[in-house]
């Protein structure tokens, strides 16, 4: 029997999107649909006092990837934004990521084989093995940047943000922060940076044309129905919601939002400060203007609070530690059994994507399904 759409797309983030974007223009038939009441997923900007409020935490686009990056300004223009955020311990500021800025201001030095000097010494004084990998992320840490850097900037943001002692996380989470001997504070590595002029709503707009988009509709709620319409069916939600978590749930980390609007030009000076200390419970405020270098007389700040998770929560990243990993392999034993489900996204593959990653996954998905 004919279906009425080749590809329910269950999701209408980056992912969904660009999936959906690359059908279409391939003559298929698309439906989107989304239990939020908006397209964008955590990438949604909303417009507040004229500014574009990254309503779901800070978003940067980079990436190393010409293809990907012509790819993303083929629906944007994006502006020369360069992610250098602050680190606030107590009163004392720091430069992110840590680089020559950051250790002067801890140790004073002014060369890199000073600083180079002082790590060393500090990863000897905390007698980590010689050679031997890193248990946790807490050795990591130490042995990458010093117990310092570790104490101060690392250990108490880590245990808010994960909701458990970096003790207790796995090593390769500290590789997601660059470290470098210079005097620079861009916090990635990537050659290509910016924000989208005119925010991220207005990229999904684009992609989404020539779809049908559904919004407050939750696959779950209508799954008969909906698998009946379509197909195949590309699924970006929680792939151990999908099997009704018949082997248990996976672990996420959730997070909360706090906006307020504040009648002055400039609250903090930077678009992101991170808050340290274990003590203050959210991670950094992020103050919106400043990722489009806006003019206007009042400015949006978001107060980011990380939270544990629950069935029933929103799921922002999964915990990719051995034991949900090796939860995850079960669930992909299944997916790769399927002949018309496309897993596809952070929740849908149980990785911590950034959104190049995403991006590129998403073409790529397109591309064999299309070549398929």
């Amino acid at each position: 029997m004919s279906k009425k759409y080749d590809y329910l797309i269950v999701g209408a983030g980056l992912y969904g999107a660009i999936f959906a974007s690359e059908m279409t223009k391939a003559g298929k038939n698309c439906l989107v649909i989304d239990k939020r009441d908006h397209i964008g997923g955590n990438v949604y900007t909303e417009n507040v006092e004229g500014i574009n409020v990254h309503k779901y935490g800070a978003h940067i686009f980079h990436t190393s990837n010409k293809k990907v990056w012509d790819y993303m300004n083929s629906f944007a223009e994006f502006n020369r934004y360069t992610n250098s955020p602050i680190a606030k311990y107590k009163d004392e500021l720091y430069n992110l990521p840590f680089n020559m800025n950051t250790f002067h201001e801890l140790w004073g030095v002014t060369t890199p084989d000073e600083a180079k000097e002082e790590i060393d010494r500090q990863k000897k004084e905390a007698s980590l093995p010689e050679g031997k990998e890193a248990a946790n992320m807490a050795e990591a840490a130490v042995g990458l940047v010093g117990k310092d850097i570790f104490e101060k900037l690392v250990k108490g943001y880590t245990a808010k943000q994960w909701g458990r002692p970096a003790e207790e996380l796995p090593p390769f989470i500290i590789k997601r922060l660059p470290v470098r001997f210079t005097y620079d504070n861009n916090y990635f590595n990537d050659s290509y940076q910016g924000i989208p002029i005119g925010g991220y709503t207005a990229i999904i707009e684009k992609m989404l044309e020539g779809c049908e988009v559904r919004l407050s509709s939750d696959f779950f709620k209508e799954r008969e129905k909906y698998e009946q319409e379509a197909a195949r069916i590309v699924f970006t939600g929680m792939i151990d919601e999908y099997y009704g978590y018949c082997y248990g749930p996976l672990e996420y980390r959730s997070l909360r939002f706090e906006d307020k609007i504040i009648d002055t030009d400039n609250y903090q000076g930077n678009a992101v400060v991170n808050y340290t200390e274990y003590e203050i419970p959210y991670t950094r405020i992020i103050e919106h203007k400043h990722f489009e270098f806006g003019t206007q007389d009042k400015t949006v700040i978001t107060y980011e609070y990380p939270a544990p998770w629950k069935k029933g929560d929103e799921p922002y990243y999964p915990m990719n530690d051995d034991k949900n990993n090796a939860l995850f392999a079960k669930y992909k034993a299944l997916a790769d059994k399927e002949d018309n489900v496309i897993f596809g996204g952070r929740l849908g593959e149980y990785k911590y994507y950034d959104m190049h990653q995403v991006v590129a996954a998403a073409l790529d998905a397109a591309q064999q399904e299309l070549e398929g």
